[in-house]
């Protein structure tokens, strides 16, 4: 009987020398009775941000945990094996999860100038930067104890993900995480004003990156509004956008390859007027919607399409140093940006935004794979 990726069959004996990720520990006995759960189990902590699930696997598979490649390296050995590609899809896709699951597996990092690395994963693979994941992972590694934290103050929690190093600011209140700060990888503006052919007519849309590029437009150039009743009809949209600019290769990265192409959708509307601060500051306070990979819906406000549009704002004139972005999502969760400072990326003007969000824990589980399950790793519905 062949036994599926890091399952273990009826009666399988599990010494051995050496205990890897997914394998039984030295010693373990592995025979069980007909009818129970006797796959080695995977650990996952369940957290969410601004509504937007994201699911951790603290041990990942092997082939992504060897010492030596960076995480970006590992990123592409993971969408190439597929043992990774199963755990992936077990975790992520139905029953153990849904359509739009999000989640990481944590490897190491690039060297010792970070804490950890992730992979994030969303039911089509594996993407290169995730800013809603990178807040709930500083959450996680401060309320746990995996980086130290005073009772009341700040700590920074270093992360390597495949689109760079980025920071997450954890801010502590009476013992507790009371917000995450999340300082990104510079932002720029790729293209303006470029036209795309939809079902529903040509429109226009401006292209940015904030980790991963994103196609931004306001969603009233559909005639629809970022709110939970349309978000079916956005879907459908957003996935022609992204389709169509990606048949035109009009997102390609000036460096890496490895991060080119529209990697979502982001619908855009004011949600109130520019409100003046008495500093002189100003406060904007939008709303949107991120369709990204093939139709998932982020229910946060999306940490690094809102580093998207901070840029393509910064690079508008409409949000300056001192500014604040209220960034609103369809569930009515609520990022705030700013921007941390002006620089340059690839010979173009750019930023580097921070984003503030909250994070909280909802769950742990076990995941286990019956040999006689005929559904793995899984399937997915809309």
């Amino acid at each position: 009987m062949t036994s599926d990726p890091y399952t273990v069959p009826i009666g399988t004996a599990c010494t051995g020398t050496a205990a890897t990720a997914y394998t039984v520990p030295i010693g373990t006995a592995c025979t069980g009775t007909a009818g129970a759960a006797y796959t080695v189990p995977i650990d996952t902590v369940d957290w969410h941000t601004g509504g937007e699930p994201f699911r951790i696997v603290p041990t990942a598979p092997p082939a992504v945990t060897g010492h030596g490649p960076t995480v970006a390296e590992r990123r592409t050995a993971a969408m190439a094996d597929a043992g990774v590609q199963w755990t992936r899809a077990l975790l992520c896709g139905e029953p153990r999860g849904h359509a739009d699951m999000y989640g990481a597996f944590l490897v190491p990092p690039d060297d010792a100038g970070a804490h950890l690395g992730a992979l994030f994963w969303h039911k089509d693979g594996f993407s290169t930067a995730c800013g809603h994941g990178t807040i709930a992972l500083g959450a996680w590694a401060v309320a746990t104890g995996l980086v130290p934290a005073p009772a009341d103050g700040t700590t920074d929690v270093v992360i390597d993900v495949p689109s760079g190093r980025v920071t997450a600011s954890v801010r502590t209140a009476g013992g507790r995480v009371a917000d995450v700060t999340f300082v990104n990888v510079p932002g720029h503006v790729h293209a303006r004003g470029v036209e795309v052919a939809t079902s529903q007519g040509t429109v226009t849309v401006d292209i940015a990156y904030g980790g991963a590029m994103y196609a931004v437009l306001p969603a009233s150039r559909l005639g629809l509004r970022v709110r939970p009743r349309d978000v079916t009809a956005l879907v459908a949209a957003g996935r022609e956008i992204r389709d169509a600019l990606n048949v035109a290769h009009a997102a390609e990265h000036p460096e890496d390859a490895r991060l080119s192409g529209v990697y979502g959708t982001v619908f855009t509307e004011e949600a109130g007027g520019q409100v003046e601060r008495p500093d002189g500051t100003r406060l904007l306070h939008h709303r949107n919607v991120t369709v990204f990979a093939d139709g998932q819906v982020d229910r946060s406000p999306c940490g690094s399409g809102t580093a998207a549009r901070v840029a393509l704002l910064a690079d508008a004139g409409e949000l300056r140093l001192g500014d604040e972005l209220r960034h609103e999502s369809v569930v009515g969760s609520v990022f705030r940006a700013r921007i941390e400072r002006s620089t340059t990326a690839h010979g173009r003007p750019a930023v580097v935004p921070a984003v503030t969000g909250t994070a909280y824990a909802t769950g742990t589980s076990r995941f286990t794979v019956d040999p006689d399950d005929t559904l793995v790793p899984g399937f997915v519905l809309r």
